[in-house]
């Protein structure tokens, strides 16, 4: 009983010390992690077994973990460390195409065969933000979006706040739709086997259904807002055209791009793990980037990593006491064995809870429960999983500190003199949630029950 309590006391200061955000998110989950180490495994269980099975560090130098034969890379419980070689891999991969001016070139590229025209940069970066976020983390897709966004607003002379917000909606959404769109949807992927195939099949095809009724929500709700006509430039007056000062850095970073598409999309066929490719595109980005390599290594956001490893740590405290196995049987009891209820329940508190805790840790412990829920009820273990991604992924959306993306959007349209309040951003973004919720809910009933 001890452990079990000393588990949850450090789980939920961790929680609190999180959405408190007064100090940084790496130092709350590795002093957290290191405080189960010591007071859950060590006095609460006094064991080095359990101890070493959430660090899990042994798996690393197996050749499943790089290589699984077509076999599904299950990682049961402890320190996910696909999660974290993948994330940095493309960590490094993205450092390298910013780098090379390849998001401010795409961008304007679009914004040129819109003509400028804002109703259609509106719509045009609304499905921009979602594309790249299935591919590429969420914040670097608003960071780029958002400053462009901005760039051309003052150009352009149009109110570039519904656009960011829509943008931010849109990365959320578009992160949900593929395994490496959304960290929650990566540690899923890694831990429970699932590959980038059946989530672009599964929370990719809600997500798509989805993304056509925000747009022509977002367009009738605020295209109005965007611009006044007697504000309205000529397109042949504007020269924002960006100028690639390295074509040959420009062309391999989006070779390198498209060859960890291409390996992501095929990785269940050809066995090699998130792991391996993650690893493999940071070496190539490394050897392409030749003296510049050191600086992108500087730039990889290595606190992120850190934040990912002592919060596995504590989330291993949970499981290894058997915590998270009375949470599952919590959930089943007041689901009364019904299905439907069940998957509601999943979705909408893994979306109200991430629109005010961080998406990560919650999905994170969410893993260990619904497997614990699919080995006891009997309901199929993919349904809780997208049901988990999406919930999740999109609940983010609703408020402003509900994911990294809306406060880099948030925070980078603020700093210009460009501010979003509270008031603003839910008014407009929570209604598009809950009609994405519902939605999903409603596939997710006729596809899979």
């Amino acid at each position: 009983m001890l452990a079990e309590i000393m588990a949850i006391v450090i789980f939920v200061a961790m929680f609190v010390l999180i959405v408190w955000d007064k100090f940084p998110k790496h130092y709350v989950t590795l002093s957290c992690g290191a405080l189960a180490s010591i007071f859950v495994f060590g006095i609460g269980m006094r064991s080095m077994s359990a101890f070493l099975k959430t660090l899990a560090i042994g798996g690393i130098f197996k050749s499943s973990f790089w290589y699984s034969a077509g076999e599904s890379a299950e990682q049961t419980s402890g320190v996910n460390w696909a999660t974290i070689i993948f994330l940095w891999g493309m960590m490094v991969m993205v450092e390298g195409m910013a780098e090379a001016g390849f998001f401010d070139w795409l961008c304007l590229k679009i914004a040129k065969f819109a003509h400028y025209e804002p109703v259609r940069i509106f719509v045009a970066f609304m499905i921009l933000s979602s594309v790249l976020a299935m591919f590429i983390d969420s914040i670097t897709v608003i960071l780029f979006l958002a400053a462009v966004t901005i760039r051309l607003a003052r150009t352009l002379k149009f109110n570039p706040v519904p656009v960011i917000m829509a943008e931010i909606f849109c990365a959320n959404l578009g992160g949900s739709a593929t395994m490496c769109g959304d960290p929650p949807n990566i540690i899923i992927g890694t831990s429970l086997g699932y590959s980038f195939a059946d989530f672009v099949l599964n929370t990719g095809a809600i997500g798509a259904i989805s993304l056509v009724i925000i747009i022509v929500y977002f367009y009738l709700t605020m295209r109005k807002r965007l611009q006044d006509p007697s504000d309205r430039v000529d397109p042949g007056t504007i020269d924002v055209e960006v100028r690639i000062d390295n074509m040959r850095e420009f062309l391999t970073s989006t070779i390198i791009f498209l060859i960890a598409v291409a390996l992501l999309i095929t990785h269940a066929m050809t066995g090699l793990t998130v792991a391996f490719i993650g690893t493999f595109i940071a070496i190539i980005t490394l050897i392409a980037s030749g003296r510049k390599a050191i600086t992108l290594l500087k730039r990889v956001d290595y606190y992120t990593l850190l934040f990912f490893i002592g919060l596995f740590v504590v989330v291993g405290g949970l499981e290894e006491t058997g915590v998270l196995v009375v949470i599952a049987e919590f959930i089943a009891k007041v689901s009364g064995g019904n299905t439907h209820l069940m998957i509601a329940i999943i979705l909408w508190v893994s979306a109200i809870a991430s629109a005010f805790i961080d998406n990560i840790p919650f999905s994170a412990t969410m893993i260990p429960v619904i497997r614990t829920l699919a080995a006891t009820t009997g309901v199929d273990l993919s349904t809780m999983a997208w049901t988990l991604a999406i919930g999740t992924d999109i609940g983010g959306s609703m408020t402003p500190i509900g994911a990294s993306a809306n406060v880099v959007g948030i925070a980078t349209a603020g700093k210009e003199g460009y501010p979003i309040s509270w008031a603003t951003y839910c008014r407009e973004l929570v209604p598009g949630t809950i009609i994405v919720l519902l939605v999903s809910m409603v596939s997710i009933f006729v596809r899979y029950l």
